[in-house]
């Protein structure tokens, strides 16, 4: 079976597509899809300080190493891999020893952040005092905070995280069920405000499925996390991804047509300005009086109190 570019031995099928790859090809399609979602998105500028969310998974990894591969056209440009520790006990530590290797091998500055620095508490600790939710939901807000909180701190212009296609769907889906359509607003390519009240996120991963992230990441000889979290079970987004992914087999390129869907919702959607004002505890850009991570904040400060004095 031959590569339907070159005359090499082909290793993968890209069945939506319905062409055959060789690792080589496989490799540069994948680096050729980031640059055409980058300058399709006009996500960065030839002078830009990047912050890129690594995670230690494969695709924060994937990102850092195709973002570090670009950044040799723009010498003026600068990337600062970036890692939060929430402070999950004996599975973050492994994340932050690849990510900490794989940008020292790419000579790209690496800074750690952590919950309990940022915000004096874990999320260990925060998903043993508070049950309402899931803890995806208390950690995807403050992530997203600590990640702000982040780039701030290092001066950075722009934000990347390492979402891929799959993400995408998967959260479109999730907020529909949620009953948070308008939240389609906020998970754009791009994510920015004109009266800068946010350093804006992009996504260059945000058109490659995460099974071509994760070969690309084997192809390319990348050690990743292969642990999954431990409380990634508990969470809806499991389940969804396992009716996405069953679907995708049966009907090839599923997942594109959902990804275009929901970008022509969102793009419907934006019109509608979304109203931001501060936070009235930290001042942080919010859609309500407080913001979701202060409200996270404050009850865990709350039931910690309720909890010495019982």
């Amino acid at each position: 079976m031959r590569c339907s570019f070159c005359s090499s031995t082909a290793f993968y099928l890209r069945r939506h597509e319905g062409v055959r790859l060789c690792r080589r090809c496989f490799r540069r399609s994948i680096e050729g899809k980031v640059r055409a979602t980058i300058s399709k998105y006009k996500m960065f500028r030839p002078r830009d300080h990047i912050a890129v969310a690594v995670s230690g998974g494969k695709d924060s990894l994937t990102l850092l190493s195709i973002l570090s591969k670009l950044k040799s056209r723009f010498p003026m440009s600068k990337i600062t891999a970036v890692t939060i520790d929430e402070g999950i006990e004996s599975y973050r530590e492994e994340a932050v020893s690849l990510a900490r290797d794989l940008a020292g091998s790419l000579q790209v500055e690496h800074e750690v952040f952590s919950f309990k620095d940022l915000f004096h508490t874990s999320l260990d600790e925060i998903v043993k005092r508070q049950g309402k939710l899931t803890p995806c939901s208390y950690c995807g807000v403050l992530r997203r905070r600590a990640l702000e909180k982040a780039a701030r701190i290092l001066g950075a212009d722009r934000v990347a995280t390492g979402h891929n296609l799959d993400d995408e769907v998967q959260t479109a889906l999730l907020n529909i069920l949620h009953g948070g359509v308008e939240r389609l607003i906020r998970s754009s390519p791009v994510l920015a405000d004109q009266e800068r009240r946010f350093i804006p996120r992009v996504k260059p991963l945000c058109e490659i499925y995460e099974s071509e992230v994760a070969l690309y990441a084997y192809v390319t000889g990348l050690e990743f996390q292969q642990t999954p979290c431990p409380y990634r079970s508990r969470a809806l987004r499991g389940e969804i991804r396992d009716i996405l992914n069953e679907l995708e087999q049966k009907h090839p390129g599923l997942k594109y047509t959902a990804y275009s869907s929901k970008a022509m919702l969102s793009s419907l959607l934006s019109i509608r300005k979304a109203e931001l004002h501060p936070c009235r505890v930290c001042g942080e850009s919010t859609g309500n009086d407080i913001c979701e991570a202060c409200r996270i904040l404050k009850e865990n400060s709350e039931i910690e109190c309720l909890l010495r004095e019982a």
